[in-house]
């Protein structure tokens, strides 16, 4: 079994629970309700604080803060979480909060994701598996973020918005709406350029399955048909294609409204 590493200038609380292998560096502070997995690494200078749990394999940068509380006025210091899961690479100067009685109390953070300097993920998010979010890419309050989805730098999302799986959103984007899976935006406020392909290929998605994501991208901005009206052709087409099913069930769930 490999021993946990603290270094003599960290502060960790009774009560907070690392597992083995896990390494704290210089000048950090673990608070008492943390729960760190195994060979997870938090460098110096990071702040752990709240209910806030952290699975194995993890690798956090200097000067992070996560589980703080949320910066919602109506937050009143109950005992809310933020749940971080595995193999997760959080850059330099992040900041993750807990989630609020109102948004169901977590703010959760899937496995796999490569989230770079000075992001911000807000109370109540949720982000899934193998996102990347870009230097200063923002979150407020509430977002869902879908796996593999890619936040350029600067992007800012509104509270309560949808960032569906497998989208791009270009450096800057401003997200005021819902985006759906396999979608491409740019600009403020963000406008749809295509699908993301090139991701889609790298992921081993078929050039059938390409076409047809990229017949239902036409349904859904070029044809002149109503959202509904383009969900129900793209649904007939997911009976042959099962890839565009995470899209229709998008468009089904109510939201924002979606990126058009």
């Amino acid at each position: 079994m490999s021993a946990v590493e603290i270094h003599p200038s960290a502060i960790v609380a009774p009560g907070a629970e690392l597992a083995e292998g896990v390494k704290i560096g210089p000048y950090c502070v673990i608070g008492p309700h943390v729960k760190i997995g195994a060979r997870t690494r938090i460098e110096a200078h990071c702040v752990l604080e709240g209910y806030t749990t952290l699975g194995e394999d993890n690798r956090v940068f200097p000067f992070c803060s996560l589980g703080q509380v949320p910066q919602d006025m109506k937050y009143a210091g109950e005992p809310t979480r933020l749940s971080i899961g595995h193999r997760n690479t959080i850059r330099e100067y992040c900041s993750f909060n807990v989630g609020t009685v109102q948004g169901g109390g977590e703010t959760r953070v899937g496995d796999d994701n490569w989230i770079m300097a000075y992001v911000h993920v807000a109370h109540d998010c949720v982000v899934g598996n193998h996102t990347i979010f870009a230097n200063n890419a923002t979150l407020a309050g509430h977002v869902v973020v879908g796996d593999w989805a890619i936040l350029g730098g600067f992007t800012g999302v509104h509270q309560f918005v949808r960032v569906g799986a497998h989208s791009f959103c270009g450096v800057g984007t401003v997200l005021l709406q819902d985006l759906p899976p396999y979608v491409t935006v740019a600009g403020n406020p963000a406008a749809p350029h295509g699908i993301n392909a090139e991701g889609l290929r790298r992921r081993g998605f078929s050039s059938e399955a390409i076409a047809a994501i990229r017949r239902a991208y036409k349904l859904l901005y070029r044809s002149g048909l109503t959202l509904a009206e383009a969900r129900e052709r793209i649904a007939e087409l997911a009976a042959e294609q099962p890839e565009l099913q995470p899209l229709v069930d998008f468009l089904a769930q109510p939201g924002r409204g979606i990126v058009r």
